[in-house]
């Protein structure tokens, strides 16, 4: 028996206020393939991190795609 080790991306996202945001973005997220659970760690007005978690690697792209279908946008990490 076989265990996928599961794979987590970190990304930061522009635009979130509020609840609602935080629904919205973790929808179009879980609705990508492989996606086990979305964490968004809400910073109202600012930059919020949104903490993936999928059985698969997701690419930038696929993550990007998914956000801005939800109407935020991923931003560069300040690292």
């Amino acid at each position: 028996m076989s265990t996928i080790s599961p794979t987590t991306t970190t990304v930061s996202v522009s635009g979130m206020t509020c609840g609602h945001c935080v629904s919205a973005v973790s929808e179009e997220l879980e609705a990508l393939a492989g996606v086990e659970a979305v964490d968004v760690e809400l910073n109202a007005g600012g930059i919020s991190t949104v903490t993936i978690t999928s059985t698969t690697e997701l690419s930038p792209s696929e993550i990007g795609e998914a956000v801005a279908e939800a109407g935020y946008l991923v931003v560069a990490n300040e690292a």
